[in-house]
């Protein structure tokens, strides 16, 4: 457990529910043996804070939350550190994964502390404080370098959004090889275009029927087609791809109707990444799947090692998340950003500090 510092003050943002956002007093903690004290540079909004926690508790498993300081995507500065560090020291830039697990099950040995399963583990913003708040306590084991090219903003997407996409996008494999399709245009899905662009997919095309994130995609650049959901949308992908439908389709709408038109519009030896959460899905295993040869993966935020990867290939490509923020709000305004953000009217949100907020 970690003392506090006397006289040393700051707010954080807490999700009591009912589409509402608290602004509390706490104490600035110290770090303890292996922990570091990020400053909070920028924290982001993840679509999960707006389903599991901003409008209703789920209260369950690792959606369970707290009562904590809110926010899973931070990225910041260290500015204090514990004894016993190995590799992070004080003035380093950093990413925090925001799942914190107990580090030595096997799914913590393999990197993907999202899968891990012990009491011990804890999500920063969901069972232990979150970046919404000017410090956050973090253990060095979770920490992952921000190169000097990439901004804090940058870094707070790749905590969770741009590193779910893109482990997403690593199983079902993009090449130039393939046309894409991206159901589902909010946060996630954008960026899964912007990554499967980097990788050099030929072909991209999203489907989304909010007109402001429509918006942002074809502001950006980041499909050769955006089209509206509904009962031409599978013809109008097929008369794009030469009558074939995509290699590779990635669900980000978490909509029975958009995973449908993920699954049916595939080609065939086609493969299909899930990665919206929650809601169902219904279709015909033999016409939809088994006949056309297809195959689904399932795919949960990312691992440690994953995310390094991300970010330095990010660099490589001139890859900036950043460009996905169409609204920046201080601290003090965090119940206008949670509210845009469950609106849906918007690209991506981020609630900055210092220099972050221009």
């Amino acid at each position: 457990m970690s003392e506090f510092i006397n006289g040393r003050k700051m707010t954080g943002a807490v999700l009591p529910g009912n589409s509402s956002v608290e602004l509390k007093e706490y104490d600035v903690p110290v770090p303890g043996y292996g922990q570091v004290l990020v400053r909070t540079k920028s924290s982001t909004i993840c679509g999960s804070d707006i389903r599991c926690i901003y409008r209703e508790h789920l209260g369950k498993g690792p959606e369970a939350y707290q009562g904590v300081i809110a926010g899973h995507e931070p990225c910041g500065i260290i500015e204090e550190t514990g004894d016993g560090l190995r590799r992070f020291k004080k003035g380093d830039r950093v990413i925090i994964y925001h799942i914190s697990g107990c580090g030595v099950c096997h799914d913590c040995r393999m990197g993907y502390q999202i899968s891990c399963k012990s009491p011990y583990r804890a999500a920063y913003g969901w069972q232990r404080n979150g970046g919404m708040a000017p410090y956050i306590l973090a253990d060095e084991k979770d920490l992952v370098a921000l190169p000097d090219q990439l901004t804090y903003t940058d870094g707070a997407q790749v905590a969770c959004g741009f590193g779910t996409v893109y482990e997403g996008l690593e199983k079902i494999g993009v090449s130039g090889d393939d046309a894409v399709l991206v159901v589902g245009l909010g946060p996630v899905g954008l960026a899964a275009l912007m990554l499967a662009r980097a990788l050099g997919a030929n072909r991209l095309i999203g489907v989304e029927g909010i007109p402001e994130r429509a918006e942002v995609a074809e502001k950006l650049g980041l499909a050769d087609y955006v089209f509206a959901p509904g009962d031409e949308a599978l013809e109008k992908i097929r008369e794009v791809t030469g009558g074939y439908g995509p290699e590779r389709a990635v669900d980000c709408s978490a909509n029975p109707a958009g995973r449908e038109l993920a699954i049916r519009a595939t080609r065939e030896w086609g493969k299909i990444a899930m990665v919206g959460e929650g809601n169902t899905v219904t279709f015909l295993p033999s016409p939809d799947i088994i006949h056309g040869q297809k195959t689904i993966y399932g795919s949960w935020v990312t691992s440690l090692w994953r995310m390094e990867d991300l970010v330095e290939r990010l660099v490589r490509w001139n890859v900036h998340p950043e460009k996905l923020v169409t609204n920046r709000f201080s601290l003090d305004k965090a119940g206008e950003a949670y509210s845009l953000m469950a609106s849906g009217k918007c690209g991506k949100v981020a609630v900055c500090f210092d220099e972050e907020l221009k």
